[in-house]
């Protein structure tokens, strides 16, 4: 058999579930033929007689799934750090708002850039995830707030993808607050509504998403979104139960939505809810952390129910602006608990399965694109256990 490349005499954990801890292969190998993985396993049983245009030898080095972000923010115009700075000088986030902070700020900035400097702008964030072996980004809309800026955030998200070695997923977020200066809720609601076929016509997101909370939309208004999401053939997700229980978890679910995301508020019955509907919780600790939250995502509900758990780094200019899935996952693990192989999968298979994607990345198998981070370490807690630690030795994306 002719393959591509082969990798080998490395400790593959290919996060098969079912096998042992992490799917993991001693002395493995992964062979690639056109992007996509043609072989895992024991490097013993790689076909007889094969050849290979390249080979690695991995010298005992650990090989993942490339890493997932499966919830980001990553779009955006300007830069908040005069507000963090502001917070720890004693200002309220009143006198933020006052001073033409917060959203509003960010919101401006975005409108005020054009694709070229949006891209411009993401462009070192991108890098910063890649560099830690990411190979799937999703990207969200939601500081345009206005048709044609979220449409121009969608197009810089996927014009991303010309620029690196990467596959990028969007998601259209344009029920993420209000518009400056609007105060009409339902009517925003219904502009949100009419836009999504147009979004969806020109291919500018996979899914849309929207922020059901009390300082946001209601479970109702959300339910409105969603039925227009589903009318024009595109998933669901949703921003739920951050900071109280509107019981968003199970709106989600009962949406089949891909995912219901942060979660800290959500009840047994929620998770239970999710569990049916195959609705992935995602965790996302650095919002925990930058909010200095105190209330606990319910990890031991989920657990009992089955309900996926998947973590990402929701990086955005406001409450959580981190650039590092191995801090996310450290973080996950320190604050809420995981266990290092629920962090692992938590960025590749679970994350795959919150964007829809399982099919083709997030587990080392046949078939499944040739997506892999190569690990210069003794074992998978390494790349949980480290703080500031980049032990990347080789990213591999479709196979190259």
């Amino acid at each position: 058999m002719n393959f591509d490349h082969v990798w080998r005499g490395g400790r593959v954990a290919t996060l098969v579930p079912g096998r042992a801890p992490f799917g993991q292969i001693e002395d493995g190998a992964v062979a690639a033929k056109d992007g996509r993985i043609a072989y895992v396993g024991p490097a013993a049983g790689l076909p007889s007689g094969w050849t290979a245009a390249g080979e690695t030898d991995l010298e005992g080095r650990l090989v993942t799934p490339g890493l997932i972000d499966c919830h980001t923010h990553l779009v955006y115009g300007g830069s908040r750090a005069n507000e963090f700075e502001m917070r720890l000088n004693g200002a309220s986030y009143e006198e933020i708002a006052r001073a033409g902070g917060g959203i509003v700020s960010t919101v401006k900035a975005t409108r005020g850039a054009d694709e070229a400097e949006l891209v411009r702008q993401s462009l070192p964030r991108l890098d910063r995830l890649i560099g830690e072996g990411v190979t799937t980004v999703e990207i969200k809309s939601g500081y345009g707030l206005d048709p044609d800026s979220e449409k121009r955030m969608l197009r810089a998200a996927r014009a991303l993808a010309n620029e690196r070695s990467i596959d990028i997923t969007t998601t259209y977020l344009g029920a993420h607050a209000m518009p400056p200066g609007a105060t009409d809720k339902d009517a925003y609601i219904a502009e949100v509504c009419d836009t999504i076929p147009a979004i969806a016509n020109e291919k500018l997101a996979d899914a849309v998403d929207a922020f059901c909370e009390d300082i946001a939309f209601s479970g109702e208004q959300t339910a409105r979104v969603f039925k227009a999401a589903q009318a024009a053939g595109l998933k669901v997700k949703l921003h739920a139960d951050q900071l109280s229980n509107l019981h968003g978890a199970k709106l989600a679910a009962d949406f089949g939505a891909l995912s219901a995301d942060h979660l800290e508020y959500t009840d047994e019955e929620g998770a239970a809810a999710m569990a049916r509907a195959g609705t992935v919780g995602v965790l996302l600790p650095g919002a925990f952390y930058v909010l200095r939250e105190k209330q606990l995502p319910p990890v031991e509900a989920l657990r009992k129910n089955g309900t996926p758990i998947a973590i990402a780094t929701d990086c955005n200019p406001g409450t959580s602006p981190i650039t590092s899935l191995l801090l996310t996952m450290n973080m996950a693990s320190t604050l809420f608990r995981l266990t290092v192989e629920e962090a692992l999968a938590g960025v590749t298979r679970e994350a795959a399965r919150a964007l829809g994607r399982l099919n083709d990345i997030g587990t080392l198998e046949p078939g499944k694109y040739c997506d892999l981070a190569i690990w210069d370490v003794d074992r998978p807690a390494e790349l949980v256990y480290r703080i500031g630690f980049n032990p990347l030795w080789k990213r591999v994306w479709r196979g190259r």
